[in-house]
């Protein structure tokens, strides 16, 4: 057996977002804050948006409700890449090690 380290080919990658990316109007977009109906109103959270485009799809946004500018940073999801993130989270993907 070879002590030398192998060397993995990534996987090509596909950007089905570059159309959007940077054009995708969130003005209009109706935020929904993931918290209990008893939560802080001024805590952290995180929101969601489905924002509809013009290229027929609906895409999901999802930001953090303290930063809501315009230039603040907001991740978007093919409805796709929304459902593998949903299942994830729930299977516990991205739960503490702790």
């Amino acid at each position: 057996m070879s002590d030398e380290p192998t060397t993995r080919e990534s996987a090509p990658i596909f950007d089905d977002k570059a159309h959007v990316r940077g054009k995708l109007d969130l003005t209009t977009a109706e935020w929904q804050r993931a918290a209990e109906p008893d939560a802080d109103p001024n805590g952290e959270y995180v929101e969601i948006a489905f924002v509809p485009h013009t290229d027929g799809n609906t895409y999901i946004a999802m930001r953090n409700s303290k930063f809501t500018g315009p230039n603040d940073t907001v991740l978007v999801f093919t409805e796709s890449e929304w459902d593998a993130f949903v299942e994830g989270a729930k299977a516990g993907e991205f739960d503490e090690p702790w």
